[in-house]
């Protein structure tokens, strides 16, 4: 099986031994991804384009995605990314969870990871 590692340069994969995304087994598995910005929206908008990045990388998109999690320090801050996600996925919604926890900096809102079809 052939595996293809992609970097996107981000601080943390030097730091944590880790790349954006993997190609493996007719799947894309993009890392969990933070963004940029101050409120939960442009983050999670930011960490999107980041995802669609690695994705079109990896020969892949948005629309192939079938699993997708979200990670918040505040479940609540979720309802404002709703319209955000239904725009990104249209009429290709991916089986999805979201999870309330701790991320590696206080300053981040939203981090997401998918898998896809490669």
């Amino acid at each position: 099986m052939t595996i293809t590692r992609i970097h996107s340069g981000g601080e943390f994969e030097a730091k944590l031994g880790y790349c954006r995304a993997v190609v493996a087994g007719g799947f894309v598995h993009v890392a969990g991804t933070v963004g940029q910005g101050d409120e939960v929206t442009a983050q999670c908008r930011s960490a999107l384009e980041v995802i669609r990045d690695a994705l079109e990388k990896a020969g892949s998109g948005m629309d192939k995605v079938v699993r997708v999690t979200y990670y918040l320090p505040d479940r609540t801050e979720f309802e404002p990314c709703w319209p955000i996600l239904a725009e990104t996925f249209g009429d290709n919604p991916p089986a999805a969870t979201m999870i309330e926890t701790g991320l590696i900096d206080p300053k981040y809102r939203i981090e997401i990871e998918v898998t896809a079809l490669a």
